[in-house]
């Protein structure tokens, strides 16, 4: 039986297919076009910069953040990569459809070219300080525990290429993996489109820059 899985970056159960992030499955997106998705909009000049409460809430979330840099991925809790996919939702995001080889975290030679154009778009100097969340995400085809273990390795090994190829800070990476826990079509759990990377800038000082 064939079988390839996608990994993806954080994604947040039935409501992330109804956030305002882009989505690309099949052909290869360009590295503008992942730039575009992943700036955060400027805030507009003269206006408060917001209540004590989004201030606190802010910090909270940029101290949660500053905690997973450098850490591995199999070292974070279930409440863990719960609270960075609460934190993702109202993040700027995109997912791509990247393959693996069967049974395997090695990125497919079709996929390859996206992963590339994910690389220039992170190294781009617009989004330099940016701390970004790089999650694994399955189809339901397999065992809990599998599809657990394939997401984390599959992270893993996005990371490493973006390090590795384009210089990318290891620990403005924040990988996490999800397995099949959190399909992106619930209603059609085994459908190819829940094989994905979802990436997601979780720095909120490029907003203000």
């Amino acid at each position: 039986m064939t079988r390839l899985n996608g990994l993806s970056i954080v994604t947040i159960g039935a409501a992330l297919s109804m956030t305002a992030g882009l989505a690309f499955a099949g052909d290869t997106v360009s590295a503008d076009q992942l730039l575009s998705a992943l700036k955060p909009k400027p805030l507009t000049r003269g206006l408060s910069t917001g209540t004590q409460e989004d201030t606190a809430t802010q910090a909270k979330e940029t101290g949660f953040v500053n905690t997973l840099r450098n850490r591995k991925t199999r070292s974070l809790s279930l409440g863990e990569r719960q609270e960075i996919a609460e934190i993702a939702a109202t993040k700027p995001k995109i997912d791509l459809e990247i393959h693996f080889d069967y049974n395997s975290a090695d990125i497919s030679k079709d996929s390859m070219p996206s992963v590339q154009e994910l690389g220039k778009a992170l190294a781009n100097a617009s989004l330099k300080g940016s701390t970004f969340v790089v999650a694994g995400h399955t189809d339901a085809i397999g065992g809990e525990a599998y599809n657990q273990d394939l997401s984390e390795r599959r992270a893993d090994t996005i990371k490493k290429y973006l390090t590795d190829k384009y210089g990318i800070v290891g620990a403005n990476l924040v990988t996490v993996g999800y397995g099949k826990t959190q399909p992106k079509d619930p209603n059609a759990p085994m459908d190819p489109a829940n094989r994905r990377v979802q990436v997601v800038n979780m720095d909120t000082k490029t907003a203000s820059k």
